[in-house]
């Protein structure tokens, strides 16, 4: 278990029972008994405490809406997504996660308007599937080819991309430059430059944790992958809008991508 999961040990009723047979827990969910999953949470009530964050940034009313929860874990954002009315997807790799969201959207009488499956992010670069809004929250630095997964990501995205992580506490950001020589590597060493800090072994007892980027490594990271900042939520989160993808670089992006990716190329 990991140290940020949570379990219940002393059960006291079936559905503790059940919540403590499905456990540890990751997301702390409200059921509506009063009952919570992991009400001993190490951060608290997460992830409630960043979707009060988010919340007021997306509209209201998502009728209508296709949204992809990358990395769905136990279902709380893809639960809140569908009572604001849209049409849910959440996709995990663990399946513990995925039994955890299919239990609790029954528990929330969500069953029927909420679809779950697990599949890696990196695989739904291969898919046809479009999508109006995707979370990608908690997932960046889990992710050993993660530009990968943001080139996935932007490919089946025609609306707004929410990124989440943990970064650097570094908020200075140096101006792009279109250039630089060799000579000027040591610029590569000032704050500000974008960077990732590479988790080589366990960052939270986890080690499926790779990668903190810095403010300008997330900001550069998602320009690179074709995507625009319009909304900061909160100091570890972005909200973003796709833009078209430069034609000089695209085309070689692209072979890489398909090849990376496992997408056949185009007749």
């Amino acid at each position: 278990m990991s140290p940020l999961e949570s379990q219940l040990y002393e059960p006291k009723n079936s559905t503790e029972r059940e919540i403590a047979q499905l456990g540890p827990w990751f997301h702390n969910l409200h059921l509506p008994d009063g009952t919570m999953t992991a009400p001993g949470h190490p951060l608290g009530d997460f992830p409630a405490s960043k979707w009060k964050i988010l919340a007021a940034h997306l509209p209201q009313d998502l009728t209508g809406w296709r949204t992809l929860d990358i990395g769905c874990n136990a279902g709380f954002y893809s639960f809140e997504l569908t009572r604001r009315h849209a049409d849910v997807l959440g996709i995990d790799s663990s399946a513990r996660y995925l039994r955890q969201a299919l239990w609790a959207a029954g528990k929330l009488g969500l069953e029927n308007r909420v679809r779950f499956q697990q599949l890696q992010v990196y695989e739904i670069g291969r898919r046809a599937e479009k999508y109006d809004l995707i979370l990608f929250m908690g997932i960046f630095y889990h992710l050993r080819y993660p530009l990968l997964a943001l080139d996935a990501v932007r490919r089946r995205l025609d609306g707004l991309l929410v990124f989440q992580s943990p970064t650097v506490p570094e908020q200075e950001i140096q101006q792009i430059r279109e250039d630089f020589d060799l000579d000027e590597l040591p610029l590569l060493a000032q704050p500000g430059w974008p960077r990732l800090a590479l988790i080589e072994k366990r960052m939270a007892g986890d080690p499926t944790n790779w990668w903190i980027p810095n403010t300008a490594a997330v900001e550069a990271l998602l320009r690179c992958a074709g995507f625009r900042v319009i909304d900061r939520p909160g100091d570890d989160m972005w909200i973003c809008e796709t833009v078209p993808f430069q034609q000089e670089t695209h085309d070689n992006d692209e072979r890489q991508f398909r090849s990376a990716a496992g997408v056949r190329n185009k007749a």
